[in-house]
């Protein structure tokens, strides 16, 4: 007979039982639904690897690829796969978009930036150095070798390269398969190392072996360049540089008698008179007009030119009577040879003073990055100058610099695949180092086009439309589908990887972030006499590292560091991904 005891622990070990069943079954349902539809392996590695890379510990982020990486490393354990064609696209869509957009900053920097462009030869040489001798070390193979190149130098852009590189090696499937594996799991597990030593280094390290403040360096070169205080995040200044102000003209007033173009004159053509009001009857304002007692005249320009010449204008009023005017802002890039290297404030002393008149220059951006608009600023063909004034103004100073930016939301489709299909062709050109061929492959060739592309296209920019927005989600999308595919079929050799190596993948990372930057420091400073917010700035770009310019910014209190930065940014983002296929030809001969 059974006791009243009894039937309840029988139906609790049967609720174990059906538990333990079900989670195998659900496991291998959510397999089975993966690996019937990779397309929801790819959207679910895309939302969750950015959720994860946007969780911030402090000033670090791990950033959408890396997270979308280890996501899709997870969810390769299921055996979901993305088809090997839609891989290549995506990345040749990525690595073209990229060379497409710093193409114009690339070929600028190469001759004027010479001395920042060489930390970016310090970088690739003494990375490639450090990967070939870990290779040996360590026997690591060309797949391992080219991920910790990638993860250390936080380049995403080399794994596309190196992939190609690996499936051009003769091997057979299963061993190309895992070469390519190891590249992902080598990245992924050394980009963490790399991205916190890069941010340490520029913004903790490298000021305290240089014994400097580097606040109060930031603060003596931004003054050096012309600037009064720099803005944080969410503040805006309570007096504006640009100001419009109205004067009535004293009877004994120094200007009473003078030309409004003599005016102007006397305060460098940082400010201009752009309407008067006399008798009630409002004149428009040119060089030659001659200025008599009780006009009214409308001033406009820096504040500070304003408000010096208000003592020798007149009373302020409050102007009703010039009705409604307004000012034009159009970003235009900077095409004139001549202003190349140049200061903003050349650029106006040397401008013939009908161009310059009524024309100020209110924001640079040089590689999508804001850098000081400030008079002592040096410029570089291919900047984008956001210039503010009246529209006839605007229009005539624009034609004078470059072009203007059309707003456009079309993107030339014959321009883009044209793009992409000469970076194909270049991709099967190769070169052989002693008995080693090495070919750009499809990553190299489109980077190779885009950069040529981009170039022309900002030479003669009434065809090639690739708008900013368009160009960034090709970057983004492209980057983060490919990291996912790579993730998918290396999640099996993951774990096994990890396990072989332990932590001399993490320490030789660091290593890889250490030597060159160690090196940069000690010859910017020494040889070439670079500044310190500029030379760890070019350090962070270097090493193409946007956390660590963010973080080095936000130490500095301005954008200084973001000057040095663009510069070895627009070089390091094309040499390193060059750098793949070298890797991966030499290693594989190497070991």
């Amino acid at each position: 007979m059974v006791s009243p005891g009894q039937a309840p622990a029988r139906h609790a070990g049967h609720s174990k039982n059906t538990n333990a069943q079900h989670g195998p079954r659900r496991m291998a349902n959510l397999s089975n639904l993966l690996i019937a539809h990779p397309e929801i392996a790819l959207f679910a590695s895309l939302a969750l690897g950015h959720l994860i890379g946007s969780v911030r510990l402090g000033p670090l982020s791990l950033g959408g690829v890396c997270g979308t990486l280890i996501v899709a490393l997870l969810l390769g354990q299921t055996g979901a796969r993305l088809t090997p064609d839609l891989k290549n696209i995506a990345f040749a869509l990525f690595i073209f978009a990229l060379g497409f957009t710093g193409g114009p900053q690339f070929f600028a920097n190469v001759g004027r930036g010479w001395r920042y462009g060489a930390l970016s030869l310090i970088e690739v040489l003494t990375v490639l150095a450090l990967v070939l001798g870990a290779a040996w070390w360590l026997r690591l193979d060309a797949g391992t070798a080219a991920g910790l190149l990638a993860g250390a130098a936080t380049e995403s852009a080399v794994i596309g390269t190196a992939s190609e590189a690996i499936s051009r090696l003769g091997l057979a499937a299963p061993d190309i398969t895992r070469l390519q594996a190891n590249i992902a799991t080598a990245y992924s597990v050394s980009y963490l190392f790399g991205l916190v030593t890069i941010v340490l280094f520029t913004s903790q390290l490298a000021p305290l072996l240089l014994r400097v403040d580097l606040r109060a360096e930031a603060l003596r070169v931004w003054r050096k360049l012309g600037g009064d205080g720099a803005l944080a995040d969410g503040q805006w200044p309570a007096a504006p540089g640009l100001v419009g102000r109205a004067f009535r003209v004293g009877a004994q007033a120094r200007v009473a008698g003078a030309t409004v173009g003599e005016l102007e004159a006397r305060h460098g053509g940082n400010l201009t008179i752009e309407q008067v009001l006399r008798g009630g009857e409002r004149l428009a304002a040119h060089p030659g007009f001659v200025l008599a007692a009780d006009d009214v005249v409308l001033v406009a320009g820096r504040r500070d030119a304003v408000v010096a010449a208000a003592p020798l204008i007149g009373e302020e009023v409050a102007g009703d009577g010039f009705g409604v005017l307004y000012s034009q802002r159009v970003d235009v890039v900077l095409t004139r040879r001549e202003a190349d290297g140049l200061t903003l404030r050349e650029v106006r002393a040397r401008a013939e003073p009908d161009q310059a008149r009524g024309v100020y220059v209110e924001a640079v951006s040089r590689m999508d990055a804001t850098i000081p608009a400030l008079p002592g600023t040096k410029l570089r063909r291919g900047d984008v100058l956001t210039l503010i004034g009246a529209p006839t103004d605007v229009a005539r100073g624009a034609s004078a610099l470059g072009y203007v930016v059309r707003a456009t939301q079309k993107t030339d489709f014959v321009y883009l695949a044209l793009g992409v299909i000469a970076g194909m062709a270049i991709g099967r050109l190769g070169v052989r180092l002693g008995d080693v061929s090495i070919a750009l492959g499809t990553g190299g060739g489109c980077l190779l086009s885009g950069l040529l592309f981009g170039w022309l296209r900002a030479r003669t920019p009434r065809f090639g439309a690739l708008p900013s927005a368009a160009a960034q989600i090709l970057k983004d999308f492209g980057l983060a589908t490919f990291i996912a595919a790579v993730g998918l079929s290396a999640g099996p050799d993951a774990i096994r990887l990890v396990r072989e190596f332990g932590l001399a993948l993490p320490l030789v990372g660091i290593a890889m972030v250490l030597v060159p930057g160690l090196l940069s420091l000690w010859i910017g400073r020494k040889w070439l006499k670079l500044d310190t917010p500029m030379l760890l700035g070019a350090i962070a770009g270097q090493q193409c590292s946007t956390p660590a310019i963010s973080t080095l910014v936000g130490v500095t209190g301005n954008a200084t560091p973001v000057i040095g930065y663009t510069i070895t940014y627009a070089i390091s983002n094309v040499l390193l991904p060059l750098m793949g296929p070298v890797v991966v030809g030499l290693v594989a001969k190497l070991v």
